[in-house]
């Protein structure tokens, strides 16, 4: 049985999950909502996890900078793509943001009555937060950005990876990132390995793959990493940070069941929310949008809360349709060895298409200029695909 409840920790409200997408909530209403009396809820003992997470400027409204720019570890102006058919160099400003930027912030920030770590969430109803431990937290609004979830009423394919910072016995010589070499070989799907150059010897290098299965074999992983590092005639010296994950890439399924079987207040965001980007499965854009909608709030109440969010993730899940589509396309009239060929097409359109392609603003000419030309799949297997998921 949960502690009876004391006035103690009695909220205004109670953001369960302390990830990217409760913490950039939480910076927005300290902010933008002093007088709230907010609680940021993380079952580890620091915010954020151990991530580094990535964005085009193309993806944030310039209003909305102020919320990120304090956690951003390096900025580029450019970035290039490799493909087995050509190279190319892009325009568009990119970001990166280290979880530990994530933490540092919220406790600077907020006051320590307001950062619970170590409490895990097990259950939340009616304004009551029951703990593991045993212990409750009320609150008159609250929030679930726990993440995952049941998913079980969806359909998706993986995008998992493994990535390590790597300090080098010599400068790497890249002046900007590598978003994705697709020349390294085809293997478990789309593979394609991500640099991001933090300093002149300090780069991180992550192996990524749209794979059909979640699994990781980390060691294989880590090894490829090296195997890569080698190639380029890098020297590594030390590796200074790893990190792996999976994110579903959702691409069809009943959003109205996903919905039910995720029990809880409407009052969702981040993953918990599907509030992804459909193509990467990333985050951070939506987190940001979702933020900066709650802070703006004229009053926050569980009912209006509820009503918002709800209506933001259906809208958001709508949106995305035709970008599923594509992820439909990639992941089942695809071979595996040959889903590169998806973002080989994409990367030879235009690059304000590419930028509004990645901030999910694809316009219906673009959509029209994305299915043009040479198709990347088999058209016998296009078809039923595109019939199925338009």
């Amino acid at each position: 049985m949960p502690k009876k409840v004391t006035a103690q920790n009695q909220y205004d409200l109670a953001i369960a999950g302390g990830g990217l997408a409760g913490g950039l909530i939480a910076l927005a209403l300290n902010k933008l909502r002093p007088e709230l009396d907010i609680a940021l809820i993380e079952a580890e003992d620091h915010f954020g996890g151990n991530h580094i997470w990535s964005f085009f400027d193309s993806d944030i409204d310039e209003d909305h900078r102020w919320l990120l720019d304090p956690l951003i570890s390096r900025s580029w102006e450019s970035y290039d793509v490799h493909f087995p058919k050509y190279s190319r160099s892009l325009g568009s400003g990119y970001n990166s943001i280290e979880s530990a930027n994530l933490d540092r912030e919220l406790r600077a920030r907020l006051p320590k009555t307001a950062l619970k770590t170590g409490c895990k969430v097990k259950k939340i109803k009616s304004g009551l937060l029951n703990l593991d431990d045993g212990n409750a937290l009320a609150a008159n609004t609250v929030l679930d950005v726990r993440g995952g979830g049941d998913i079980s009423a969806l359909e998706f394919g993986w995008q998992k990876f493994s990535g390590q910072m790597l300090r080098l016995k010599e400068p790497h010589g890249l002046e900007r990132p590598v978003i994705m070499d697709a020349t390294v070989k085809q293997i478990d799907g789309y593979r394609f390995v991500y640099c991001l150059p933090f300093g002149k010897k300090e780069i991180f290098v992550e192996d990524t793959y749209y794979s059909d299965t979640k699994e990781i074999n980390s060691k294989q992983l880590n090894n490829r990493i090296a195997e890569y590092a080698n190639q380029q005639d890098w020297e590594i010296d030390k590796i200074l940070h790893s990190e792996s994950g999976q994110l579903p890439v959702l691409y069809g399924g009943d959003f109205e069941a996903f919905w039910a079987n995720n029990k809880g207040p409407d009052a969702r965001a981040g993953v918990r929310a599907a509030l992804v980007q459909p193509i990467t499965s990333y985050s951070l854009p939506m987190a940001v949008k979702t933020a900066m909608i709650i802070a703006d709030m004229p009053k926050i109440t569980q009912k209006k809360l509820d009503k918002l969010l709800k209506d933001l993730a259906f809208q958001h899940w709508t949106d995305g349709k035709f970008y599923r589509m594509l992820c439909a396309m990639m992941f089942k009239a695809a071979k595996p060895e040959k889903r590169y060929l998806t973002l080989e097409h994409t990367y030879a359109k235009d690059e304000a298409l590419i930028e509004r392609f990645y901030a999910g603003k694809t316009t219906k000419l673009d959509q029209a200029a994305l299915l043009s030309g040479k198709p990347p799949v088999p058209i016998t297997k296009a078809i039923p695909v595109m019939l199925k998921y338009r």
